[in-house]
């Protein structure tokens, strides 16, 4: 292939390869890792690589890269850095800075490790993401004004949903799709299908294109799929990260969340397992925007440091708070992130997105922060393209995940007989749930609150995951309660949903804890939160707001169990020596986040946060002992048959530290 047919130009670290018909790929502002570093003493004699991070390549095509050394017969080796395949081309031209290869006509798109072999010589050059490109040239159709391919390793996928957020329709058997859109969302997106998936930018799936807003003009966007294996899957949904840059939440999540999230993933990947993070809103914290000069734009690079696709989601504090208009609130979202609802396919589950905050924001303006009210509840536009995106999923018995930021369920309560009494919250949920209706299995997925709850309600249950950033980065703050714990007493963390085809399975992990920690228990005897033992520059009137019952001693012998993850089919069972003890559900406040939060403002000479004070929750059980000091064994079986035990031996002192 000459030279003169192509035209490199290297700036700033991208790679820009202007290409003409017939070419074997076409490469377009596609970021490079630069100057791979090769030792200069290789036998190879090999320098100056530059790697694009992704390429779009043809079968049987030519391509031509940076690099300096290279000779005529050089092969040119891709292994897959996730499957058993490899493939190899051999380099056909040279010249004083680059170098040609081809491309095998079996050639499929993925990630590769590239290497060049020469003779018993073999030396690594970088990674890269290679799409087959496929035949994208198709006809305009009247009054149809985006179009576009979606296809796999050259050929189109038929049967993928494609919408602009208003419109939803399906691509035919050669993989095209016509839209005629009011381009209000300034989107494109399809739902990406069940075992592919599509590129990133950092850890964001780029399974959206950005149109212009001319209804006049013709747009086609393409979608390069990859195709991989997620039956078998895991999803880490992630709630209420509030990164600010304040309370050293930047500092707690580098060397504490994000090393647990990692090794979360490390762990369910090392056989193979595709993971994948659903954040749930509240990414940012918008008052912070400006006073802190800490927007979406700063959240970016660390989303990016997770080791998975991150799928995002808006919540209430992700909207721009110089706006009193939801729509244009949302806008440096759309401009940062992407579409505020959409959809997507991992293995045999489908996955909603959905945006439940309309902001307010009464009285502000630019250069003025307003209140930052809002409504929880969905747009009809996103419910009338809610029902269009669900109408594609033909079979109902398709499990369905649904997401959004504030809960569909309030915060449930217990009636006096200690059953759990479920409230709607959504303003408009009834019409959610007539939309879901359908389906025989919905969970809903949302943050917000930062506590942990369910609900179940015919085919609907509801999951509200506590809180990534716990008590708004409080009890980590240097000086505080050195823990990560919710208002509920959960510990800050994040679900872990195991996907076995159409088989789910989840739990909640506590970050810093194994996955087999998923209860606390107390010893009420042992609980008298007084200012002299927990918040010495306070005092006891101000305190026994905050510590409700705890502010008075107590000799009842009973015991507190807060098992944060509990639903109806868990099970607890405590036995004191041989005698087993009656088990009642109470609702009520967990003592250690008092103490952890509440009674450290105080001590602090600050009022807590009404927001973010300890609140009373329904995941607690309680039991009297028959003896003050005996020896309590635990037993609590969740729905899947996971066991989780405690030895509590008592007395069982209240403290910061305690499990």
């Amino acid at each position: 292939m000459s030279q003169s047919r192509r035209k490199f130009i290297k700036l700033s670290g991208l790679t820009t390869l202007a290409s003409v018909s017939g070419l074997g790929f076409t490469l377009l502002n596609c970021e490079s890792n630069d100057e791979v570093e090769i030792d200069e003493h290789n036998d190879l004699n090999i320098s100056g690589v530059s790697i694009p991070s992704s390429l779009d390549v043809s079968r049987e095509g030519q391509t031509t890269l940076t690099g300096k050394g290279f000779k005529v017969g050089d092969t040119i080796e891709f292994v897959s850095s996730t499957t058993s395949l490899s493939f190899s081309g051999t380099v056909v031209e040279v010249s004083e800075s680059t170098f040609t290869f081809t491309i095998s006509g079996n050639f499929e798109s993925g990630n590769y490790a590239v290497s060049v072999l020469r003779n018993a010589n073999k030396l690594l050059l970088g990674n890269i993401l290679c799409n087959v490109i496929a035949n994208t040239n198709i006809p305009d159709v009247a009054g149809k004004n985006i179009k576009g391919v979606v296809y796999c390793n050259g050929e189109g996928i038929a049967n993928v949903t494609v919408s602009d957020g208003y419109d939803v329709t399906v691509t035919d058997a050669q993989g095209r799709y016509y839209l005629a859109s009011l381009k209000k969302t300034g989107f494109v997106f399809i739902s990406v299908p069940g075992n592919y998936e599509v590129t990133n930018v950092g850890s964001a799936p780029q399974f959206f294109k950005r149109v212009s807003n001319s209804t006049e003009t013709v747009e086609q966007k393409d979608f390069s799929l990859i195709q991989v294996s997620n039956d078998n899957h895991v999803v880490l949904p992630l709630a209420d990260w509030h990164l600010a840059n304040r309370n050293n939440d930047l500092e707690q999540f580098t060397s504490k969340v994000l090393p647990d999230i990692n090794n979360t993933i490390g762990k369910y990947s090392a056989n193979g397992t595709k993971v994948y993070a659903l954040t749930l809103g509240d990414l940012t914290w918008d008052a912070y925007w400006y006073n802190n000069n800490f927007g979406l734009n700063d959240y970016v690079p660390y989303m990016n440091k997770v080791n998975a696709p991150v799928f995002n989601l808006i919540g209430n504090h992700d909207n721009d708070p110089y706006y009193a208009n939801d729509w244009e609130a949302e806008n440096k979202y759309r401009d940062i992130i992407g579409p505020t609802y959409y959809s997507f396919n991992l293995g045999k589950v489908h996955y909603v997105v959905l945006d439940s905050v309309e902001y307010i924001n009464s009285g502000a303006s630019q250069g003025t922060i307003g209140s930052r009210n809002y409504n929880e509840r969905l747009t009809n536009d996103q419910l009338e393209w809610l029902k269009k995106d669900l109408a594609t999923i033909t079979d109902k018995s398709t499990p369905i995940i649904l997401a959004m930021h504030t809960p569909l369920y309030k915060h449930p309560a217990l009636d006096t007989n200690g059953n759990q009494v479920n409230t709607t919250d959504l303003l408009n949920g009834s019409t959610l749930k007539n939309a879901l209706s359908e389906f025989a299995t919905v969970h809903v997925l949302s943050g917000h609150t930062h506590v942990n709850f369910s609900v179940e309600d015919n085919n609907i249950m509801e999951h509200n995951t506590a809180a990534l950033c716990a008590t708004w980065w409080w009890t980590g703050r240097s000086g505080y309660a050195d823990n990560h714990i919710c208002k509920d007493g959960s510990p800050g963390g994040y679900g872990i949903w195991e996907m076995n085809n159409r088989d789910i399975k989840w739990r909640f992990k506590g970050i810093g804890y194994d996955e087999d920690y998923q209860f606390r228990t107390y010893d009420v005897n042992s609980i008298h939160i007084t200012a002299a033992n927990y918040a010495p520059n306070s005092n006891d009137t101000d305190l026994a707001d905050y510590a409700d019952v705890y502010a008075s001693p107590s000799t009842n012998n009973d015991v507190l169990i807060n098992v944060w993850g509990y639903d109806s089919q868990w099970q607890i069972e405590v036995l004191e020596g041989n005698t087993p003890l009656e088990i009642s559900r109470v609702s009520t406040k967990d003592p250690l986040h008092i103490i952890s939060y509440d009674a450290l403002r105080l001590n602090a000479g600050a009022t807590p946060t009404s927001a973010f004070v300890t609140n009373k929750t329904a995941h607690f059980f309680k039991v009297t002992a028959a003896a003050p000091d005996s020896t309590l064994n635990i037993k609590v079986t969740d729905r899947f048959g996971n066991v989780y035990t405690e030895n509590m031996e008592r007395p069982k002192a209240l403290t910061l530290d305690m499990k």
